[in-house]
């Protein structure tokens, strides 16, 4: 498969200087990938002075499987991995990566547990304990990404986001402690958010020749302050890297920006031509960029409307959810006809259950998916799709029971939850090329823009 071709002020962006650090900012479908995989050919490209090993790197590993689909001889020098395969590979490089050495998702919720119980134990009806443990284990999770190892460090950063009040830092500080102190105690060096801090260390003392000359970082919003830092190591001082995001679609609750990584960043590319949606998705998109829980993001940028005409969104209530499912799974054969379709779900829990309903050759997304071209079923969650395009997109499940989860109100309040999820409904809207299907039982989800004129409303 060739290489896209660049459009418009893209032509600029993908001849930056080959040395320093570059920022591209754009909103959704205005080719930030695209650049990606052009800016990597032109870097790594053996013709040039500044010609050398490239790596691009982004968080969404099915968006990696995307992306080596369309690699070809002009990218022979690039090499394309998720953060974590390239953390992973690196510490093995360097004798730090011991079989099971990180520490799964489950038992860490464990270890976050016994953190808790632990520390209870000195702290008799410390209100504190009365915390779901969620909301300690994204607590714990955020100290990771951001590199915190002491409580002046916490205290310090506090100021950025914090989920608990002041006087009671102090005691969160020593759950997290003791949480890697079980965590040392039963093997394992590293959980899946410290391990750009490991990666950054050791190469602050590995002295030998850089593997890579240049770094192409792609949905650079979802990569926390510690893995954008330790990537800036990851190259000779001389060399490049080059930062493509979007902040309006951050899902992973870092709520960063590119400057909170300490990077040198000489010049930012704002893109705000939207190259992907209709007028009619990317008015929509607009409307919920400028929902309350977008208010404070930094380095948003505003997308601008499409010339691209096409029918409304449209939303379906329906009575049970087996009817909508049904729905869902009919429109999406019907479409795949002749159109590339996405089902979209915001978790792997409701994506099952529309797989006994689609046809066998449709694909789920995920890391290990062979990707295919032209019409087709794709399905699966929001995260998945980060990064990807469908001419058609279908959105299941938006009431309000499902977005925002009842849970993650419950862990972290309504403001946070609201915020969490509206990205994610904006991830999924913004998939869609041409056509938009969103489908609900009960109410309508509050993430949703009131304004009735962009939308085609149906009851089934």
């Amino acid at each position: 498969m060739s290489l896209p071709q660049p459009i418009g002020r893209q032509k600029d962006v993908l001849c930056l200087p080959a040395q320093g650090h570059f920022a591209v900012l754009g909103t959704a479908g205005s080719g930030k990938t695209t650049l990606a995989i052009l800016r990597a050919a032109f870097l790594a490209s053996p013709k040039t002075e500044h010609g050398g090993k490239t790596l691009l790197v982004t968080f969404n590993k099915a968006l990696v499987t995307y992306l080596r689909h369309i690699q070809d001889h002009k990218l022979a020098n690039v090499t394309i991995e998720n953060y974590h395969t390239f953390a992973r590979g690196y510490l093995n490089y360097r004798n730090k990566m011991s079989s099971y050495a990180i520490l799964d998702p489950d038992s860490r919720e464990n270890l976050i547990k016994q953190a808790i119980q632990k520390n209870s134990q000195n702290h008799p009806l410390h209100p504190l304990f009365n915390y779901p443990v969620e909301l300690f284990s994204e607590e714990l999770r955020w100290m990771a990404q951001y590199g915190i190892n002491t409580y002046a460090e916490y205290q310090n950063f506090c100021n950025l986001k914090t989920h608990f009040q002041l006087e009671d830092q102090e005691l969160v500080f020593e759950i997290y402690q003791t949480y890697l102190n079980l965590r040392q105690q039963n093997g394992k060096k590293y959980d899946w958010d410290d391990i750009a801090t490991a990666v950054a260390d050791e190469l602050d003392v590995d002295k030998s020749e850089r593997l890579y000359k240049h770094i192409i970082i792609d949905e650079g919003q979802d990569f926390s302050p510690e893995m954008l830092r330790s990537l800036t190591k990851a190259i000779p001082p001389n060399d490049s890297l080059t930062f493509f995001g979007d902040v309006a679609q951050q899902i992973y609750g870092h709520r960063i920006s590119w400057r909170d990584a300490g990077l040198n960043i000489k010049q930012v590319w704002e893109f705000k031509e939207n190259y992907r949606n209709t007028k009619q998705i990317a008015k929509l998109a607009l409307a919920i960029s400028k929902m309350s829980y977008f208010r404070g993001v930094p380095d948003l940028v505003e997308p601008v409307t499409p010339p691209a005409d096409g029918p409304l969104p449209t939303i379906v209530k329906f009575d049970s959810t087996d009817q909508e499912i049904s729905f869902a799974a009919k429109q999406a054969i019907t479409l795949a006809k002749t159109q590339n379709v996405a089902i979209l779900f915001r978790s792997r829990q409701d994506e099952k259950l529309i797989q006994k309903y689609l046809p066998r050759e449709s694909i789920r997304l995920h890391r290990d998916m062979t990707w295919q071209a032209g019409p087709g079923i794709r399905y699966g969650t929001y995260h998945s799709a980060k990064g990807l395009e469908f001419d058609a997109v279908i959105l299941p499940f938006c009431n309000n029971e499902k977005l925002p989860d009842s849970d993650l109100i419950k862990a972290f309040g309504e403001a946070d939850a609201n915020a969490q999820d509206g990205r994610l409904l904006y991830v999924g809207v913004t998939r869609a090329r041409t056509s938009l299907i969103i489908t609900y039982c009960d109410i309508l989800t509050n993430l949703m823009p009131n304004d009735i004129s962009l939308y085609e409303r149906l009851k089934r």
